[in-house]
């Protein structure tokens, strides 16, 4: 067995026994799931300020998983340095190792090395100045209208989700029982359209996109080409890498581009952005909502 699959073992081990350990040990053993990478460069005093335990909890997580003491848990994880197996640079590696597995080795690495390219190739064409003009017209608009139809109106809605935590007048569209274009109805240079497709361009997306640039609505694109009709006609463009191995396109830099541009957004927002999150998550604590962290 290579040396990372044995610290890949370790993992599997700790993730199993996870509910057997006790508060601490938990708290140390979901640090390890956490930051793998780490386990083989730190002491175990480094470990437990990581982790905010004591030394000795660090031992007994060890021994409950089958290792004499931290050095015999932790050696594993040196040898996965010091093999080069251990780095985020070595996908190639990593890949290659999948591919050698046989059965669905193939189309997983397959899919991990079309997934990690689409967002290199999406990052890679964005120009941050675009993204930054374009967050501050979403913050200063009226309305913000997202629209997607098929998996991106999935999409949109996580989007519009995600901004509704902290802003309000963000819509995913269509909306149930209405149209794109009756959505857009009323919206006017003080509003933002964020249009999402890609080949085949869905032309329900292109017609509200061309209604909106009409009405004066700033038109944010997001599409696989430069010369997609959506990006030919909008204000600022986003060019999305979509390729996979799969029947349907890639929606991994679609989500990844989305979050940026709401990162940017939040960025160019007021304090009280903030705030309204934070609050919104608090409501949310108060009533029950989210289960508390056993450890």
């Amino acid at each position: 067995m290579g040396q990372t699959s044995v610290s890949n073992a370790v993992l599997d081990r700790l993730s199993e026994e996870l509910d057997e350990l006790t508060p601490e040990a938990r708290k140390a053993a979901r640090y390890v799931l956490e930051n793998p990478r780490d386990v083989g460069f730190l002491t175990v005093r480094e470990f437990a300020d990581a982790a905010n335990v004591k030394p000795n909890t660090i031992v007994r997580m060890a021994r409950q998983v089958g290792f004499d003491g931290y050095d015999d848990f932790r050696e594993p994880f040196r040898e996965a340095i010091r093999a080069g197996t251990a780095t985020l640079p070595d996908r190639a590696r990593w890949l290659q190792d999948i591919q050698k597995r046989g059965g669905m080795g193939r189309l997983y690495a397959d899919m991990a090395t079309s997934a990690l390219r689409n967002v290199e190739e999406t990052f890679a064409a964005v120009d941050q100045a675009e993204m930054s003009a374009a967050a501050k017209a979403v913050w200063e608009s009226r309305n913000v209208y997202t629209l997607g139809v098929g998996v991106n109106h999935a999409n949109a809605s996580n989007f519009t989700y995600l901004a509704s935590t902290g802003m309000t007048q963000f819509h995913a569209i269509p909306r149930p029982g209405s149209t794109s274009v009756d959505d857009l109805a009323w919206a006017d240079s003080r509003d933002v359209l964020i249009a999402i497709t890609s080949r085949p361009y869905r032309s329900e997306v292109i017609a509200a996109a061309e209604m909106a640039k009409e009405q004066g609505v700033t038109v944010i694109a997001l599409s696989d080409s430069p010369a997609s009709p959506i990006a030919r006609i909008a204000d600022h463009s986003f060019i999305i890498a979509m390729d996979t191995p799969q029947f349907f396109p890639s929606s991994v830099s679609t989500l990844a581009l989305l979050e940026t541009l709401l990162s940017f957004v939040i960025a160019s927002a007021s304090d009280e952005v903030v705030g309204r999150v934070e609050k919104f998550h608090e409501r949310r604590q108060q009533l029950g909502f989210y289960q508390e962290d056993p450890s």
